[in-house]
């Protein structure tokens, strides 16, 4: 009996040793002293026990969703997926009218790099009529607002999407594919500002511009309105198709 627990004494455990003599040695701790070493190993599992304990909080497993909230967030995304998919068809729809409108104004208006005196609403060219070259251009202009508005709605939804997989992190062909499709986003976006803002001013004669007077300026300005247009066309077209093929 004396030889097993000395056995038992001297193996090392938690990185300590216990070295103590011979078998007759241990025979003869008092029991004070074999109480005191089966403290120092309780004490050495609870420490190591804590410091594993403190090590998984600090890798982020505090910060993983329960089960319940991730199957919100996943619930939650599917419902907006089945919205914000029809919008963005419609506002892609929308935004093709308006960018097709809005070259035939350009080309009524300015021509293709016409003069003041050579633009098709001089010499009696205009498309759909010499009616558009004067006035409010209506239906470039309600097919800019509807755009504007279904583009809105989209944009938002775009951003309560929750994605508790964080899907767009990694190397995979589908975080690659999302990352471009969120860069784009912000492409198309930054048009349609671009666009509200020349579209207003060259509407609405804003800083005293007038086609008599500032054929050039205006000429410009709407030249950057079309490809600006051009451009944000361009982006939205290409993230909705990363997202659909």
């Amino acid at each position: 009996m004396g030889s097993l627990t000395a056995i038992l004494l001297a193996t090392p455990i938690f990185g300590f040793q216990l070295t103590l003599g011979p078998a007759d040695t241990v025979a003869t701790l008092p029991p004070a002293a074999l109480s005191t070493n089966w403290l120092l190993v309780q004490e050495a599992e609870q420490t190591a026990g804590e410091a594993a304990a403190a090590t998984a909080d600090d890798s982020g497993g505090g910060d993983e969703l329960s089960d319940e909230e991730y199957a919100r967030q996943m619930k939650r995304r599917a419902e907006l997926t089945r919205i914000h998919r029809p919008l963005g068809i419609a506002t892609w729809g929308a935004m093709t009218v308006t960018l097709i409108l809005g070259g035939i104004q350009y080309h009524n208006l300015y021509g293709f790099f016409a003069g003041q005196d050579s633009n098709p609403c001089v010499t009696g060219d205009a498309i759909f009529g010499q009616s558009q070259c004067y006035g409010t251009p209506w239906p470039h202009m309600i097919s800019a607002l509807v755009t504007t508005a279904l583009y809105s709605a989209t944009f938002t939804v775009s951003l309560m999407l929750p994605d508790p997989d964080n899907s767009d992190e990694g190397d995979s062909e589908f975080a690659k594919t999302l990352r471009m499709h969120k860069l784009l986003r912000w492409v198309h976006f930054g048009g349609m500002l671009s666009q509200l803002l020349i579209g207003t001013i060259i509407a609405n004669n804003m800083f005293g511009l007038d086609r008599a007077n500032d054929y050039g300026t205006l000429q410009a300005l709407a030249t950057v309105h079309m490809l600006t247009g051009i451009v944000t066309y361009g982006a939205l077209t290409w993230a909705g198709a990363l997202m659909t093929f």
